[in-house]
């Protein structure tokens, strides 16, 4: 880290040229070090005629307090925040120098603080917690797994056109699975899967109806065989 100044006329220029600082995700910001340089080379190239006063140092030097006040509070509530998600289930979203964003899922093992930023171990690596995108409840956790459970046992299944008898228990399974599932578990199928799945139940829906009324068709046949013969 570097900072720059020009003197003019024995008066330090408002131009300051900061090499390194605190990332952020707007852009960058001073830290306490760079403040502090800032001031030392005011001090050193004041203009000797007209001195900087006792006051001003006083009030710039409360500034620079404020300011490593404010950036220790930041990281202390970072930290706070990081060690909450400890044993929670996060959705972590990184985009590599290339600009390709990828998506990882996965419980927060333990956290790190490193130069001032804290890292969260998950699946073995660590991220930033500014890249964390989701924090995941029980809740979305089992609705997600329904949601992919489902989707499984329909993958089982063979086209709606080709479905024979010997598919109706893991048709009905997964009817029931699905007439069970809350509006909101529901929420994490996508309308073509929806689409599939009441496709599959109501294709043997009507298959099983026609089994019945054959049934019933012959049950009814036999009667009346049985009715003329007795006459």
């Amino acid at each position: 880290m570097s900072v720059t100044a020009s003197v003019t006329d024995g008066v330090l220029s408002a131009q300051s040229t900061v090499s390194s600082s605190k990332d952020t995700k707007g852009g960058s910001t001073m830290g306490k070090d760079d403040f502090l340089q800032l001031l030392v080379a005011q001090m050193k190239y004041q203009d000797p005629l007209e001195p900087t006063s006792n006051t001003e140092y006083v009030a710039q030097y409360a500034t620079f307090s404020e300011v490593e006040q404010m950036q220790n509070m930041s990281q202390n509530m970072d930290l706070s925040r990081a060690s909450s998600l400890v044993g929670q289930t996060v959705e972590i979203t990184t985009v590599s120098d290339s600009g390709l964003e990828s998506t990882i899922m996965g419980k927060v093992d333990y956290v790190k603080y490193e130069n001032g930023k804290a890292l969260l171990s998950v699946n073995d690596s660590l991220y930033s917690l500014d890249d964390v995108t989701h924090v995941c409840d029980q809740a979305y956790l089992d609705a997600m797994d329904i949601a992919k459970a489902l989707l499984s046992e329909v993958g089982k299944l063979p086209e709606p056109e080709k479905l024979t008898f010997t598919d109706r228990e893991r048709v009905e399974n997964i009817g029931k699975v699905y007439d069970a599932m809350s509006t909101y578990q529901k929420s994490f199928l996508t309308s073509d899967e929806k689409s599939v799945i009441e496709n599959y139940v109501e294709k043997m829906r009507q298959m099983v109806n026609e089994l019945n009324q054959n049934a019933d068709n012959d049950n009814n046949s036999d009667d009346t065989t049985e009715g003329t013969q007795e006459q």
